[in-house]
């Protein structure tokens, strides 16, 4: 495929923030386009338009191979609206992130596409103008400025879903009802005629309504111009096929399998590829054959673990071929924390390098908008050479958008005391994990004991000072656990950069008590002053009584 675009956005007026926002991305023969438009009765419109963008984007250009284009807008569409649905509710009560959106992937000479709300998609073909999407506004005489459907309104959204063949020489145009107002599709299809960029239809909607400033509105435009549409392959999705009981020695997708990886788990296992070289092979469970929530829930594992890149993850790949059967890791000879703690504690410098590290692949998952969902000493290989101690993070099997699973996915004894109150993830809940990481691994023991999978447990009782534990912890770095694990979630870090910035700066950490801690546990110093001026006070009344005798 060949194609030129261009996308501009301009805000109602001079000066002001503009809170349209609009993406294009490329990979090999996909091309995305994304442009949303922020509602303006929601505080934080503009914010919800560029984060829409910018996940879609990001997704759709690394979607699943099990998915076909308009299964993944599909499935994106609705992730993003969760995200900003449930973001807007954990941070506002009301849902203050919302936005429209108008989509496009162009694959195997196609268009597939879909929009919520007005903002617009058209298809110009010589003289002709196809309007492709559809408005989600009333349809009353005068109320068709008022959005009937937007992104991060509601849990669920119901986008108009479109596709249609392409053909050299056609320019699809995605623009905000800041230029469908100004210009009607008359005018829009004899700009258009003229092959023009973003910015030229932006400047053309601005003119429009110099003389009538009560349609301007904030305008956004991405026009793309299909040159060459390459080939008509069939883009359709390669399904995922679930292999049945899996033995020794033989031979899935170009890899021997060796054995498995784990007792009483023969769905993981170790593999031989052509060079010889070991990796690990991870298959759907058997009861995936009968389940489509199961193949979704291993697409997405499979998904998340090979589209992201981090030195501190294990890196991940999809096996070539025509047929899905699993995704490889690479293979790294070295134990869980979970193994090297039934052999003794960590010192407090690898403790701290532990922490560190949370703290880097929280905030690198962060910016893909997710959380692990199962932090704990099982899923982090502990790497050791002769450089110092590393650390790589596993399992992204639940693994999900921040702020959208409210189960009790992960492990009982890691997980946030609002988890089990129907909370969902986010930075607070996943350091509440890494708080009860850290504190085993410097302690031995969990900070609120061992917690069943199906119990819904207390945290009333105050964990026993790390301190306490091991007096080989400094007192700054006991603070910050205790923080990590306050069952208080606003007592908590808010942040992984919050946490981040105290491991990088000791002297600046403040004590952290409980709520309710006596004054002698959470100022020694002032109860022992005031303490001594009462017994002064009571010694100095007993003699003036004496003395009064």
């Amino acid at each position: 495929m060949k194609l030129h675009y261009s996308g501009h956005a301009l805000p109602r007026s001079d000066g002001a923030e503009c809170d349209d926002a609009w993406a294009v991305g490329e990979r090999r023969d996909t091309v995305v386009a994304a442009l949303a438009d922020g509602v303006g009765a929601s505080r934080e419109g503009g914010a919800a338009a560029r984060h829409a963008v910018e996940m879609l984007a990001d997704y759709c250009l690394a979607r699943p191979r099990a998915w076909s284009p308009r299964r993944a807008l599909a499935e994106f569409t609705a992730q993003v609206n969760r995200h900003l649905h449930s973001e807007a509710l954990q941070r506002h009560g009301t849902p203050e992130l919302a936005c429209t959106l108008a989509a496009v992937l162009l694959d195997g000479g196609r268009l597939y596409g879909c929009n919520v709300g007005d903002s617009s998609v058209f298809l110009a073909r010589g003289a002709r103008l196809q309007r492709l999407s559809t408005a989600h506004t009333l349809a009353q005489p005068g109320f068709d400025h008022v959005l009937t459907r937007a992104l991060g309104l509601a849990p669920d959204v119901e986008p108009h879903f479109f596709e249609t063949e392409l053909a050299d020489g056609d320019l699809v145009l995605l623009c905000s009802d800041g230029v469908t107002t100004a210009l009607n599709e008359e005018r829009l299809a004899a700009l258009l005629a003229q092959r023009p960029t973003a910015r030229s239809l932006v400047a053309a909607a601005r003119a429009a309504t110099a003389e009538k400033p009560e349609l301007r509105d904030d305008a956004s435009a991405i026009v793309l111009d299909v040159v060459k549409r390459g080939s008509a392959t069939d883009p359709a999705s390669t399904r995922l096929e679930i292999l049945p009981a899996l033995r020794a020695g033989q031979l899935v997708a170009g890899h021997r399998l060796v054995r498995p990886l784990a007792t009483g788990n023969d769905r993981v296992w170790l593999a031989d590829d052509a060079a010889a070289s070991r990796v690990v092979l991870k298959f759907p469970p058997l009861e995936a054959a009968d389940s489509e929530l199961l193949r979704d829930a291993f697409v997405r594992e499979a998904w998340n673990a090979t589209r992201l890149i981090s030195p501190d993850l294990v890196r991940a790949w999809t096996p070539g071929g025509a047929e899905l059967h699993c995704y490889a890791m690479e293979f790294l000879e070295a134990p869980t924390l979970r193994a090297v703690l039934r052999y003794g504690r960590l010192g407090v410098e690898e403790a701290r390098e532990l922490a560190r590290f949370f703290m880097r692949v929280g905030q690198f998952l962060v910016r893909h908008d997710l959380g692990h969902g199962d932090l704990k000493p099982d899923n982090v290989l502990v790497l050791r050479g002769a450089a110092g101690t590393g650390f790589r993070l596993l399992d992204l099997g639940s693994a999900a958008e921040l702020f959208s699973v409210t189960s009790r996915a992960g492990t009982a004894s890691y997980l946030a005391p609002e988890r089990f109150r129907g909370n969902a993830l986010s930075e607070r809940t996943e350091i509440f994990a890494i708080g009860v990481t850290l504190y085993e691994a410097l302690t031995g023991a969990y900070p609120y004991g061992e917690i069943e999978r199906f119990q819904t447990p207390r945290f009333d009782a105050v964990p026993r000072r790390v301190t306490r534990l091991n007096a080989a912890v400094p007192a700054w770095f006991e603070a910050v656990i205790a923080r990590a694990i306050d069952a208080d979630p606003e007592r908590r870090y808010q942040n992984f950069s919050e946490m981040a910035f105290d491991l990088a700066n000791p002297a600046r950490v403040a004590p952290h008590h409980r709520k309710d801690a006596p004054l002698l546990e959470r100022n020694p110093l002032l109860f022992y002053k005031i303490a001594c001026a009462a017994l002064l006070a009571l010694s100095l009344w007993l003699i003036a009584r004496l003395l009064a005798r």
